[in-house]
Protein backbone atom coordinates (compact mmCIF):
# COMPACT_ATOMS: atom_id res chain seq x y z
CA UNK A 1 0.00 0.00 0.00
CA UNK A 2 1.29 3.42 -0.92
CA UNK A 3 -0.43 5.12 2.02
CA UNK A 4 2.12 3.80 4.53
CA UNK A 5 5.16 5.04 2.65
CA UNK A 6 6.96 8.27 3.52
CA UNK A 7 6.84 10.80 0.70
CA UNK A 8 10.09 10.98 -1.25
CA UNK A 9 11.96 14.25 -0.75
CA UNK A 10 14.30 15.79 -3.29
CA UNK A 11 16.96 17.87 -1.52
CA UNK A 12 18.53 20.75 -3.43
CA UNK A 13 22.27 20.92 -4.03
CA UNK A 14 21.96 24.48 -2.66
CA UNK A 15 21.14 23.19 0.83
CA UNK A 16 24.10 23.98 3.09
CA UNK A 17 25.33 25.38 6.37
CA UNK A 18 25.50 29.17 6.37
CA UNK A 19 27.41 31.33 8.87
CA UNK A 20 27.11 35.08 9.35
CA UNK A 21 28.09 37.20 12.36
CA UNK A 22 29.02 34.12 14.39
CA UNK A 23 25.64 32.46 13.82
CA UNK A 24 25.43 29.18 11.90
CA UNK A 25 22.21 27.82 10.44
CA UNK A 26 21.33 24.99 8.13
CA UNK A 27 19.62 26.19 4.94
CA UNK A 28 17.41 23.37 3.71
CA UNK A 29 15.73 23.56 0.32
CA UNK A 30 13.60 20.61 -0.72
CA UNK A 31 10.48 19.46 -2.54
CA UNK A 32 8.33 16.37 -2.74
CA UNK A 33 9.38 14.16 -5.65
CA UNK A 34 6.01 14.49 -7.37
CA UNK A 35 5.87 18.29 -7.00
CA UNK A 36 7.80 21.04 -8.74
CA UNK A 37 7.74 23.78 -6.09
CA UNK A 38 10.53 24.09 -3.53
CA UNK A 39 10.28 24.72 0.22
CA UNK A 40 12.79 26.88 2.09
CA UNK A 41 13.56 25.97 5.70
CA UNK A 42 16.21 27.41 8.00
CA UNK A 43 17.21 25.32 11.03
CA UNK A 44 19.13 26.91 13.90
CA UNK A 45 21.81 25.26 16.03
CA UNK A 46 19.08 24.83 18.70
CA UNK A 47 16.99 22.90 16.13
CA UNK A 48 14.42 25.70 15.84
CA UNK A 49 12.94 25.78 12.36
CA UNK A 50 11.74 28.66 10.20
CA UNK A 51 9.77 27.62 7.10
CA UNK A 52 8.75 30.14 4.45
CA UNK A 53 4.99 30.13 3.84
CA UNK A 54 5.16 30.42 0.07
CA UNK A 55 6.86 27.81 -2.13
CA UNK A 56 9.41 28.73 -4.80
CA UNK A 57 9.47 27.83 -8.49
CA UNK A 58 13.17 26.91 -8.34
CA UNK A 59 15.67 25.98 -5.68
CA UNK A 60 17.80 28.94 -6.77
CA UNK A 61 14.86 31.31 -6.16
CA UNK A 62 14.52 29.88 -2.64
CA UNK A 63 18.22 30.35 -1.90
CA UNK A 64 18.16 33.88 -3.34
CA UNK A 65 15.23 34.73 -1.05
CA UNK A 66 17.18 33.44 1.95
CA UNK A 67 20.18 35.61 1.03
CA UNK A 68 17.91 38.64 0.48
CA UNK A 69 16.29 38.13 3.89
CA UNK A 70 19.72 37.88 5.55
CA UNK A 71 20.88 41.09 3.85
CA UNK A 72 17.64 42.98 4.63
CA UNK A 73 16.98 41.75 8.17
CA UNK A 74 20.23 40.23 9.39
CA UNK A 75 20.57 36.57 10.31
CA UNK A 76 19.94 37.14 14.03
CA UNK A 77 16.65 38.97 13.34
CA UNK A 78 15.63 36.39 10.78
CA UNK A 79 15.92 33.46 13.18
CA UNK A 80 14.79 35.35 16.29
CA UNK A 81 12.42 38.18 15.29
CA UNK A 82 11.39 38.71 18.92
CA UNK A 83 14.93 39.65 19.94
CA UNK A 84 15.50 36.67 22.21
CA UNK A 85 13.27 37.79 25.04
CA UNK A 86 11.60 34.82 26.67
CA UNK A 87 9.51 34.67 29.80
CA UNK A 88 9.99 31.87 32.30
Amino acid sequence: MMDDEEPELVVSRLSKEFTRDGITVSVEIYRLAEQSEWTLEVVTEDKDSIIWDDPFETDQAAFDEFLRAVEDEGLASLIDPEGGETLH
